[in-house]
């Protein structure tokens, strides 16, 4: 598990639209703003020697979408920070269905055994600070898996750096007058 995370936002209104604009739209713009505060939140613990990576997408969905969002804000976080980044130290090794909808025990299963860190790249893992990177932290399923691999890779640690966290009111309506004043 990571020893810690951070997010720069919380998943209101506002933010939803630029991470669903970067992830669905192609407006890799959105990255800059975003990894802009992330690295700025991420100041305590990220350090020069830390390694960011992002979390990773399958081959199928880089395909339809042709980048990977977390990639993009993992390489603008570590770009600001001056921490190393290595954007392949992560694969999934099989396609995972959307996880909006899951449960958090439904999100685990899905992603269990679908993360790891790639073969050529355990040796630089080893006893190295890790700063994980996503767009977002729901339930946290992807990144536990994520950094479990990392972990059982000899990483020291694992640090989570999120650019929305989606308040923990699973169906939050953010349509609704009361989420777009929280």
């Amino acid at each position: 598990m990571w020893s810690q995370a951070r997010a720069a936002f919380v998943y209101d209104k506002a933010i939803r639209d630029l991470i669903l604009q970067l992830k669905y739209a192609d407006r890799q713009e959105n990255a800059s703003f975003l990894g802009e505060h992330m690295a700025r939140i991420g100041q305590g613990f990220i350090q020069p020697e830390s390694i960011i990576i992002p979390v990773p997408a399958h081959r199928r969905r880089l395909r339809q979408r042709r980048y990977n969002q977390a990639a993009l804000l993992a390489q603008v976080t570590a770009r600001k920070t001056a921490a190393r980044y290595v954007p392949d130290m992560l694969e999934r090794t099989r396609a995972t269905t959307r996880l909006s909808g899951f449960s958090r025990r439904e999100r685990y299963e899905e992603m269990k055994q679908a993360i790891r860190v790639r073969p050529h790249l355990r040796y630089s893992v080893a006893g190295r600070h890790i700063v994980l990177v996503d767009d977002l932290l729901t339930t946290g399923a992807t990144a536990s898996v994520s950094a479990q691999a990392l972990l059982e890779s000899g990483a020291a640690s694992v640090c989570l750096l999120v650019a929305a966290l989606v308040p923990m009111q699973k169906e939050i309506d953010l349509d609704s007058p009361i989420a777009e004043t929280a």
